[in-house]
């Protein structure tokens, strides 16, 4: 934004550099605008009317006539001469006012440019603002204007560029913004500016109902004359959500990792909870899963926002959140959620040694991934079965009725079903190497 001064309605007013200019038979405070330096024009002026205006010069030489000449969209090179110059002295003052006009005083080796800018030819009359619900979609809300004058501000360089000034008209209203330390959305206020106003403006589509409020321009709001007109409410059509997929990380030392760091899914059965939060306007919610990544078919749907769900199969299974409003104009489609289950797998230890050092190799384990059904029985060498447990992340830890089974040869059979649909069958030798007896053991 470019700098705006002040000029207080004076003589004689000091600006910047070597020059002094002044404003007479003004009815408000003139604006000042500090324009790039790439215009050639060290400032542009706004009046609110230029009628019965004057401007004064103050030359640092007292025998100085300074040139003065005009000129419009062409730029300075067709400048015109100004003839009717009042002169006294050190001051030179143009009498005849013209707006939407250029300047140029040549005061010897020194030239000072300027712009005036005549308001009251581009005042801003708004008398009233409605939604037009034709041209809103759910990206944008279209804005009719009813009122006049607000058009763009021109201005051209001494090279002949044409400049618009900001009139920074201001819509405001309302909108919902999602607050990820409560896990909500909550209530903020918009401001959309826009350079100048005819016909038709557009702001972003907000996720609340409100009522819009167009107010300005910048140049009436410092003379304290502003206009501001509102709609009616609005009832909001765009709809939004956040979403989250969260698993469950099991502690088990067991079971073979898959997947990398972050992802969703490895080894089955995987409990993830996915949870959304939904902006007003959102009536119509489900949970779409497919083994498809184009969702062509769904192969399951939850209506709940908030839902857990244990994926048991092996491959890849693609889950989104989809929201809409009640009339179903407006859509949500959350970003995609990948989980992808591994094969799977079970390896069996043929030894362990219980009693001879705590926490070590003293519980037989299968490691395994994506088993989702298990059965594992474990017998002596006489057949007597001295262990028995349905889950792959227990396991055996050498103890018959309570107590220690001695040293020797025993016998798994286990029979599992992976996530992939593979069926185990195994069977096998289990290794009990010697530890040293404590009391109460057993005999086989």
């Amino acid at each position: 934004m470019k700098k705006i001064l002040t000029v207080i309605v004076a003589a004689n007013i000091l600006l910047p550099g070597y020059s002094q200019v002044s404003f007479n038979g003004i009815s408000r405070e003139v604006i000042a605008i500090a324009p790039e330096s790439s215009t050639g024009l060290d400032e542009v002026y706004v009046l609110y009317d230029v009628h019965g205006a004057s401007i004064t010069y103050s030359s640092e030489n007292a025998s100085s006539k300074p040139e003065w000449s005009r000129f419009r969209n062409l730029g300075g090179g067709y400048a015109e001469p100004i003839d009717d110059i009042v002169y006294e002295g050190a001051m030179s003052t143009l009498t005849n006012v013209e707006g939407d006009t250029g300047y140029i005083i040549r005061d010897g080796s020194r030239t000072y440019c300027f712009w005036v800018v005549d308001y009251s030819s581009h005042r801003l009359h708004a008398e009233g603002i409605s939604v037009s619900t034709e041209s809103s979609d759910c990206q944008n809300v279209a804005i009719n204007f009813d009122g006049s004058g607000g058009g763009p501000i021109r201005y051209y360089t001494v090279n002949g560029q044409g400049k618009e000034l900001n009139r920074e008209i201001e819509l405001h209203y309302l909108n919902l913004e999602y607050d990820p330390d409560s896990g909500i959305y909550k209530t903020k206020e918009e401001t959309a500016t826009y350079a100048h106003i005819s016909g038709t403006i557009f702001a972003d589509a907000p996720l609340c109902n409100t009522d819009f409020t167009l107010s300005g321009d910048r140049f009436l709001m410092q003379w304290g004359l502003g206009e501001e007109v509102s709609t009616t409410e609005y009832h909001a059509m765009a709809v939004r959500a956040e979403t989250s997929a969260e698993q469950t990380k099991n502690e088990i030392d067991n079971e073979q990792s898959s997947g990398s760091s972050g992802s969703l899914g490895g080894s089955a059965p995987a409990d993830i909870a996915f949870s959304a939060t939904i902006s007003d306007a959102a009536v119509f919610t489900e949970w779409q899963m497919s083994r498809d990544a184009n969702f062509d078919i769904i192969d399951y749907r939850e209506n709940n926002i908030d839902f857990n769900y244990t994926f048991k199969e092996a491959g890849t299974t693609y889950v989104r959140f989809v929201a809409s409003n009640a009339s179903g104009s407006c859509d949500y489609y959350s970003p995609t959620y990948e989980v992808s289950i591994g094969e799977s797998d079970i390896k069996c230890p043929n030894a362990f040694s219980p009693g001879s050092s705590e926490g070590v190799n003293d519980i037989w384990k299968v490691s395994y991934k994506s088993i989702v059904s298990f059965e594992c029985h474990i017998f002596n060498r006489w057949g007597v079965k001295v262990a028995s447990f349905n889950d792959p992340s227990s396991g055996w830890d050498g103890k018959y009725n309570g107590k220690l089974v001695p040293a020797g040869v025993y016998y798994y059979i286990i029979n599992a079903k992976g996530a992939d649909g593979k069926s185990y069958k195994l069977k096998g030798d289990i290794n009990i190497i010697n530890y040293k007896k404590s009391r109460g053991t057993s005999g086989d």
